[in-house]
């Protein structure tokens, strides 16, 4: 289900949504199609991926807790999976994806602690040690099948790859990224849809407030 679709169902249900949930839902939509518009441009089309999933997790919360995407990715992917009845994402993580997702896992250049050792804020053998827990950790999710544990690690290694784009820290259209570039897009192109809907489906749930409110005047 892509844009279109998506949009009419949001449509038909919106009058009776939680009007928080609706609006994060307009925008993250809004996005969603720019991302569409953008084929040709790969880092176009993985920035307005991101900001499409960013519109559909965010939360407004107190300053203090704002310091860690970690839980906050832990607690939107939890909600998500308990109401996702038909296991599309289920499906898509385990067996459309699983050997993207492996290959996500293992790379390096998606990992922070790697760039904190480049920059000089860590150790070689400390980003090396980090990654192997990463790495042993990521693999007994795999092994238990447990969806939100794979997904929360897995984002925080997609967020990184955002961080490096939209802080100016890659180049335009580089060949340099782009591995890791496709396949993270690839991965938002397919688990943002499905969000989406399962949101839609469950208009009738508190999600949060947006971090920003719709303020006309």
């Amino acid at each position: 289900m892509q844009y279109s679709e998506l949009k009419e169902m949001h449509r038909a249900r919106r009058d009776a949504s939680v009007p928080a949930l609706s609006l994060r839902i307009h925008r993250s939509l809004s996005w969603l199609k720019k991302a569409e518009q953008s084929e040709e441009d790969l880092d176009a089309k993985f920035i307005f991926l991101w900001i499409a999933f960013n519109a559909a997790y965010a939360v407004d919360v107190d300053e203090q807790y704002r310091s860690t995407e970690k839980r906050m990715f832990e607690q939107f992917f939890m909600k998500l999976i308990e109401l996702d009845s038909d296991k599309e994402i289920y499906e898509l993580v385990w067996n459309e994806f699983s050997g993207l997702i492996r290959s996500l896992l293992n790379n390096q250049y998606i990992f922070q602690p790697f760039w904190d050792y480049q920059n000089g804020y860590i150790s070689e053998e400390q980003w090396q040690s980090r990654f192997q827990a990463s790495k042993k950790r990521a693999a007994v999710a795999l092994a238990q099948q447990d969806t939100v544990v794979v997904l929360s690690i897995l984002f925080r290694r997609v967020y990184t790859l955002r961080n490096q784009i939209m802080h100016g820290g890659a180049t335009d259209n580089s060949s340099v990224n782009r591995q890791q570039l496709k396949s993270c897009t690839t991965l938002l192109d397919k688990i943002i849809p499905l969000i989406l809907e399962i949101m839609i489906k469950n208009d009738h749930q508190e999600w949060g407030e947006p971090f920003y409110p719709l303020v006309v005047g």
